[in-house]
């Protein structure tokens, strides 16, 4: 009882200063002649318990905002995120789940009207290249992972991410043989291509060379179905994105995306079909369509015309079959160019 009516006792400041403390002693290595290591190990677990419950509350009682505004206040103070990061791996399965949890919901907190979160980050962002590459540490990948997304809802912290050299990483991470990483990998992939506009649009004008040659190479022609499917999901989000107008004109000017588009719409899967229909019909709408693309769209006219005849959605859909009867009427118009 003691020790309950202590904590209780405890502002949250208090338990950040704490916790700091105990971060600090787990990230040394270990000493032997430390009795009191387990200890503090299990105390320290308790103390990130608890921050969590100061900012979600719990089934008794909603958050207290100053409660909240005071531990971010005193967790950003000083490198608290750098320790819990740092100590992550050596915290048991429950204390990474919290701590996962207690990083998220911080990236949240304002404190006088300010994410001061974003402000540590621009100022630490190291830190996110940890994050990054925790992808390749199997055990750690999905807490590090879970972070990593709510720390790009920073737009300055997305841009970090999408103008370093770990961009390129994440075409490898995607595609990795566990099913959970992959997944949370090509989570994060999607995030990054979608959340800030501006961002996005600025990063694929300036990388759109070596960007989408790996795109196709590595997602759209994979030989696993799963990448293939979530990779033109995505395609399509990017280049039916208004702010990336200017890329999907690029996009779609290019013959062997062309190609590549072509033999999706030929694939056995109805649901990667129809996503690439949705990027294919972007070749057929540019009203400046090189003569190349032209030259491949009527030489394959026939069996276009023939594919669309029998192409259906599960369920009635007007839009879709607007899209398609505009798309066979284009290609049917359609007269070889001269070049």
């Amino acid at each position: 009882m003691k020790g309950l009516f202590k904590s209780k006792s405890r502002t949250p400041a208090d338990v950040v200063r704490q916790t700091r403390d105990l971060l600090i002693s787990a990230d040394r290595s270990p000493d032997p002649r430390d009795t009191k290591r387990e200890e503090k190990m299990a105390e320290l677990c308790r103390n990130i318990r608890e921050m969590k419950s100061v900012l979600y509350g719990s089934s008794e009682a909603e958050p207290v905002p100053e409660a909240c505004a005071q531990l971010t206040q005193e967790f950003f103070r000083e490198n608290t995120l750098r320790l819990l990061i740092s100590c992550l791996p050596k915290l048991n399965l429950e204390a990474r789940k919290d701590a996962t949890q207690v990083v998220a919901n911080l990236q949240r907190q304002q404190v006088n009207s300010r994410l001061i979160a974003s402000d540590y980050l621009e100022a630490n962002f190291d830190l996110l290249d940890i994050l990054v590459v925790g992808y390749d540490n199997t055990d750690m990948a999905l807490h590090y992972g879970s972070m990593l997304r709510e720390c790009i809802r920073h737009q300055s912290v997305a841009r970090y991410v999408l103008e370093s050299e770990h961009m390129k990483k994440f075409f490898d991470y995607i595609q990795l043989p566990n099913f959970d990483i992959a997944a949370d990998a090509a989570a994060t992939f999607k995030e990054l291509l979608t959340r800030h506009k501006s961002t996005v649009a600025e990063f694929l004008n300036k990388n759109y060379d070596w960007f989408f040659a790996d795109y196709n190479s590595k997602l759209l022609e994979s030989s696993n179905y799963i990448t293939r499917r979530q990779a033109i999901k995505l395609l399509g989000d990017i280049l039916l994105d208004r702010s990336n107008s200017a890329v999907m004109i690029r996009y779609v000017s290019s013959i062997g995306n062309l190609r590549i588009l072509m033999n999706l719409l030929r694939e056995s899967s109805k649901s990667i079909q129809m996503e690439a229909f949705h990027v294919f019909k972007l070749f057929v709408a540019n009203q400046n369509k090189p003569s190349d693309i032209v030259g491949v769209l009527v030489t394959n006219r026939s069996k276009l015309l023939r594919l669309f005849a029998d192409f259906k959605t599960d369920k009635e859909d007007e839009q879709f079959e607007a899209d398609k009867a505009q798309v066979v009427k284009e290609i049917a118009a359609l007269e070889p160019q001269e070049r």
